[in-house]
This record gives structure tokens, C-alpha cells and sequence, in this order.
């Protein structure tokens, strides 16, 4: 796709250009403005212009310092700023004698006469002078130059003062089409959407994997915009807002230019932070010269990336909204209730953040379709491999479903992260083609973040290798947990170790033993340094965090408690616009509160004594565990079974051939 600036319409709408009056009297005035800032400083330089008289009148009087002598020019400096007479002509020859005396400057410059024995004579006169001022230890300096110059400062006064007029003569001519229309303004009111049309380089349905059911909901949209006349014979309206919502990532804006690939059509692109600007009004200028263009290239879409930047709820939070984003918000409601039902002008928009949107905007009228896309399943993930390996040398052993799998909860962004990770792994290692260990190396890195340099003490590496066993361990036999994937305890990204735990399926739901589970294995590597050490470190901190917000949800939202029973006791602190919940009250008291916070504690405690128990029953694996880790560092699924026996998870799936090392 080619992108093209809105401007562009002026030139493709609008006829030929008529002359305007007046442009001769601008013309007039900035030449004359120039002519006279060149008298002005002419008027006040500092050079006295004299006849050729006067000078050698100077010479004889041997009152000169020193000359430089040009072809048909003398300058030089006087020894002495003599006086003379006040009154010469234009050519600085004496006019008529006075007795008025005006002190002359130190510098002076006057011209030769055309005669060139003039100039002969001249310089006989002037190396005479040199010599004796020589002779006798005066200072004095004779040049002979070929040509008449022009002072260097005068040449850097003429181009200021004639780019200053310039600019004058631009800025008058443009303001007089008007500050909004065309003026001096036209481009900051003007809207800054990027134009992208049709050619041989289309995004299409065909780029986007792993969004079928999404891409058959916006395939209406390209039949609309191919053929109206469809559904307008049977009375049917083409919604007039799309609105794509979805983790960071999922693809939305992609989706956004496959429909104009498609439907062949004006695509209109622009930011939501594009229309917001310090000054009230120019958001809503911008607004309506977007739509007033895409009417005139309809049909069109128009698509308006991260719209909570400019659509977020009116009046919210603390202290009321601000102006200019409201009355952008506005416009742009009035824009998409403006339009006729023949324009066939569609609006898509794409946010990760639908909940803090103005409810005028997503009501019927509006955005009419709100469609979620959401994270790809396994099938969705493997599609979306086979798409950004089209340009990658595979080695055979490079199995893309099995990559799929081990990708559970990652986006198509996250993916082709890991595809170009693993492309520069292999190209630093001066391979030919991309391996499977590329492929994990680069998960890894995508996952658990990069590798640290800095070694840790043996005695800090050894308390990781049991914090990071007692979660493997309870993740490998608990059967509510995920599966582990690889342990390390090599630092990462923020973290000493890591125990990467990866769903073996895509999962929609969880029960509450799964997540009772899920507590026990966030507790279990705190529970062995408990058990190890007797005492705990700081390293459990994010363990803590993680289960203390789960079990909150569990109580509060979810009503998995026995004593508070089914009710959601959803606190108003997830609205996301400050101050709000200053004026909503609790909907339950302050010993509810207090039961809530008991049962949140005892969820926890329980998780704890599980963990404690777990490990207690496989203290032998533990060791175990923790002396390979501090031998090799690194063990993936393969590796750990073979050291403590296959997971409760692989026997789900069926009998594993193992070898267990003792």
C-alpha cells in the first residue's frame, strides 16, 4: 500500500488555479520593505564614504594607517578620524565649503578615478609612504587586490533582510485564503490521517492467520463496500461503526487494513492521540476534516488506532475531563450521527481498553459492532507460525505444532517476536537454517526474559535451586497445576530462576481445586526455604503477590468460600478513572469486609501447610532436583522426568517411556 496525506485532496478536487488580486502590491511592499532596510544600513554604517581628494589630500598628510587598493576601489583606516566639510554630493565630492567640521569615521573607502595612470600613480605615492612609515616604526599595511569587493557583513545583511522579507511576503500570502482554509494554520487544523490506497502490495484476509471467526464477521463488511446495492434492496444497513477490542497484540490493526485490502477501497489511518492537542478546538477542526474527506472518497473506511485516547468517558474521575478531548469526543459523535445512510462510509476503531470508552460511543448508531479478538487458539498459533516462517529457512526437525503447543496464551505479535528471535540466534551462530533449538532459545527469551551476566554466590544459587524445586515439584504432582515446560536457575530478565509452567490445552474455565492447586504451587517455593533454612527470603515476594490477588478473587468474586457463600463482593477500586469511587458506597459492611479478609488469609495459610506437605512427601526429590539444577542449571520436561518420574499430567495423557538416573 501506498500511503498519501489528506492534503492531497485539494489538488485532486479542486480545478485549476485562479490569480488572485494583490499579489503585485505584496510584491511591491516587500521590495520596498528590502530597500529600505538596505538604506538603513547603508545610513548607519560605520564607513566614511570620501572623494578621491580628499584622500590623497590624507596621503599627503601621511595620516593613513592602512589601504587596501582594488581595481576601481580604495578602503583603508585613517591614523587620525580627521574632520572635513559638512556638505557633499551623492558621489562624496565636495559641494560647497562651510564652516562646519564633521568628524569622520576611522574606517573610510572611496573610489578611483577611471583613468589608469591614476592608479599607478597612486600606488607609487602609497608604497612611498609605506617605506618610510617602515623606516621610522609606524605601523603600516598596503594590499593590491584584483577586483572591487563587497563588504562580507553587507553581503550577510542583504540575504537577512531579503529572507526576511520573504517570509513576510509568504506569510501575507497565505493568510489570505484565510486562517482556517487554507492559511497559515491550514496544516495544523488539517487532519494528519495517513491515506493508504489500493495496489500490488495489498494486505488481505489471507496475512491474518488464526482469526477465522473473526474475519468471517468483517467479511460482511467487504461484501457491503464490494456490493451495497445487496443489502440496500432489501432494506439492510451496513453498521456504521466497527469496533475491535483485544489484548495488545492480537492483531487489530492488522485486520483493520486486510478489509481495505479486500474491499479495494480509500483506507483512512490515524492515532486517537493524533486529534489531542494544546489547543481547544483543533481536535474537532481535525475531526471534521477527516470526515468531510473520507465522504468525498467514499467508499472508505476509516480507522481510528488506540480510540480511548480520545473516547474515554465525559466527566470522569477526579476534577471533571478534559476540554479538548471532550469536545474531539463530541464531534466525533456528532460526525457518525451525521452520516446518510447511502454514505458509504465505515468507521473501525481498535482498543485494548473497551471498559473506559464513553457509553454514547458504543451505543446502537455508533460503533454497532463490537468484536472481540482475543488470543489464538492452538490450531489459531500454528497458522500464524506457517505465516511468518514463509520467509524463513527451516531445518527438518523444526515441528511447528509442537511449537503451537508450547505457546499457550501468547499473541500473533508475541509470536512473530519469537520467529525473528530465533532467526537472529541462527544467524549468530553462522547457521544456514533456523533448528528447533533456536525455536526454544528464543521462546525462552520471550517467556522468562533475557540472560543476566552477573554470577550468583553459591550459597544464593543453591537457595533458588530449592525455591524453584519445591514450585517444579508441586506443579509436577499436583493434578490441578499446569504442566512444567523447563526450570532454570539461571537469572533472567527480574529473576534469579524461573519455572516456566505452560498449560498443555487452551483452557476457557477453571474449578476451584485447580485453582486451590494453583495456590499451593505459587507457595511451594517459599515452603522450601521454610523447610530447608527455616526461614524465608525476599525472593517470594512476586510468588506472594501473585497468590494474594488470586485468592482475593477467589473469595470476592468468585464465592468460593463456605462461610460468605455465593456472593460477589467486587470491590469499586477496578474502576479505572480516579476519584470515582469517592462517591460510591461499599455495598457491604465493615465485618464483611473483615470475614472477607479472614477467609483470604486462611485460603492462604491452607495453601501453605498443602505445600509444606507436598514437599515433605517428596523430600528426597527435592534433593535430587536441587543437585541437578546446581550442576547444570537448566532442565527442561524430558530431563525432569527423567530424574524424578513422569508428571500426574503426562500420565493423563497416556503411558511415557522414562529412564530415571539413580
Amino acid at each position: 500500500m501506498t500511503n498519501k496525506s489528506t492534503e492531497d485532496r485539494t489538488s485532486q478536487s479542486s480545478g485549476p488555479t485562479q490569480p488572485r488580486r494583490g499579489q503585485g502590491a505584496w510584491l511591491i511592499a516587500t521590495v520596498l520593505l528590502a530597500s529600505i532596510g538596505l538604506m538603513f544600513y547603508f545610513a548607519n554604517s560605520n564607513v566614511s564614504q570620501i572623494d578621491y581628494g580628499f584622500f590623497q589630500e590624507q596621503l599627503e598628510k601621511e595620516n593613513l594607517q592602512s589601504v587596501t587598493v582594488y581595481q576601481s576601489y580604495i578602503q583603508g583606516q585613517f591614523a587620525v578620524p580627521p574632520d572635513r566639510p559638512a556638505t557633499f554630493d551623492s558621489e562624496g565630492n565636495l559641494k560647497e565649503a562651510t564652516g562646519e567640521k564633521k568628524k569622520l569615521y576611522r574606517d573610510f573607502a572611496c573610489f578611483i578615478p577611471a583613468d589608469s595612470s591614476s592608479r599607478a600613480n597612486l600606488l607609487q605615492q602609497i608604497n612611498k609612504l609605506r617605506e618610510k612609515s617602515q623606516a621610522e616604526g609606524r605601523p603600516f599595511e598596503l594590499i593590491v587586490a584584483p577586483e572591487s569587493p563587497m563588504n562580507i557583513g553587507t553581503l550577510v545583511s542583504l540575504a537577512l533582510l531579503v529572507a526576511t522579507a520573504f517570509v513576510i511576503y509568504m506569510f501575507f500570502r497565505r493568510s489570505r485564503d484565510g486562517m482556517m482554509g487554507g492559511g497559515f494554520l491550514s496544516s495544523f487544523t488539517r487532519s494528519t490521517a495517513k491515506r493508504f490506497e489500493p495496489s500490488d502490495q495489498n494486505v488481505t484476509f489471507d496475512d491474518v492467520a488464526g482469526l477465522e471467526g473473526v474475519k468471517a464477521d468483517l467479511q460482511e463488511i467487504v461484501d457491503f463496500l464490494k456490493a451495497p446495492e445487496k443489502f440496500q434492496k432489501l432494506g439492510g444497513r451496513v453498521p456504521k461503526g466497527v469496533l475491535l477490542n483485544g489484548p495488545p497484540g492480537t492483531g487489530k490493526t492488522l485486520l483493520a487494513r486486510a478489509i481495505a485490502g479486500e474491499a479495494g477501497v480509500a483506507f483512512f489511518s490515524v492515532n486517537g492521540s493524533e486529534f489531542i492537542q494544546m489547543f481547544v478546538g483543533v481536535g474537532a477542526s481535525r475531526v471534521r476534516d477527516l470526515f468531510a474527506t473520507a465522504k468525498e472518497q467514499s467508499p472508505a473506511i476509516v480507522f481510528i488506532d488506540e480510540i480511548d485516547a480520545v473516547g474515554r468517558q465525559r466527566g470522569a474521575g477526579l476534577g471533571g475531563g478534559h476540554d479538548e478531548r471532550e469536545q474531539t469526543l463530541n464531534q466525533i459523535l456528532g460526525e457518525m450521527d451525521g452520516f446518510a445512510p447511502n454514505d458509504s462510509v465505515i468507521i473501525m476503531a481498535a482498543t485494548n481498553r473497551p471498559d473506559v470508552l464513553d457509553p454514547a460511543l458504543l451505543r446502537p448508531g455508533r460503533f454497532d459492532r463490537h468484536i472481540t479478538v482475543g488470543r489464538p487458539t492452538l490450531k489459531g498459533r500454528e497458522a500464524i507460525f506457517k505465516v511468518h516462517v514463509r520467509d524463513v529457512p527451516l531445518d527438518k526437525d523444526v515441528d511447528l505444532h509442537t511449537l503451537a503447543e508450547a505457546t499457550v496464551g501468547l499473541t500473533g505479535a508475541d509470536i512473530r517476536n519469537v520467529v525473528n528471535e530465533a532467526a537472529l540466534w541462527a544467524a549468530r551462530h553462522d547457521k544456514t537454517r533456523v533448528g528447533m533449538d533456536d525455536f526454544d532459545h528464543a521462546r525462552d527469551k520471550v517467556l522468562m526474559g533475557a540472560k543476566r551476566e552477573e554470577v550468583m554466590q553459591p550459597s544464593e544459587k543453591e537457595k533458588t535451586a530449592y525455591h524453584e524445586a519445591g514450585h517444579t515439584l508441586a506443579a509436577w504432582f499436583l493434578p490441578g497445576a499446569q504442566r512444567v515446560h523447563k526450570v532454570t536457575v539461571i537469572p533472567r530478565g527480574m529473576s534469579l530462576g524461573s519455572t516456566q509452567i505452560i498449560p498443555a490445552e487452551d483452557r476457557m474455565n477453571m474449578a476451584e481445586n485447580e485453582i486451590r492447586d494453583q495456590l499451593v504451587v505459587l507457595l511451594a517455593g517459599r515452603a522450601a526455604e521454610k523447610i530447608i533454612y527455616d526461614e524465608t527470603s525476599v525472593g517470594a515476594e512476586n510468588d506472594l503477590e501473585r497468590a494474594t490477588s488470586l485468592a482475593r478473587r477467589m473469595i470476592s468474586h468468585w464465592g468460593m468460600s463456605q462461610k460468605l457463600g455465593p456472593v460477589s463482593y467486587k470491590l469499586s477500586d477496578s474502576d479505572p478513572f480516579l476519584g470515582r469511587e469517592m462517591h460510591q458506597q461499599r455495598q457491604f459492611s465493615e465485618r464483611t469486609q473483615e470475614t472477607i479478609d479472614a477467609e483470604i488469609g486462611d485460603t492462604l495459610r491452607a495453601a501453605d501447610r498443602r505445600a509444606t506437605d507436598v514437599l515433605h512427601q517428596h523430600r528426597e526429590e527435592l534433593e535430587r532436583l536441587k543437585d541437578a539444577l546446581m550442576e547444570r542449571e537448566e532442565l527442561d520436561e524430558k530431563e525432569l522426568t527423567q530424574l524424578i518420574g513422569p508428571s500426574v499430567h503426562a500420565k493423563k495423557a497416556g503411558p511415557v517411556e522414562t529412564t530415571v538416573e539413580v
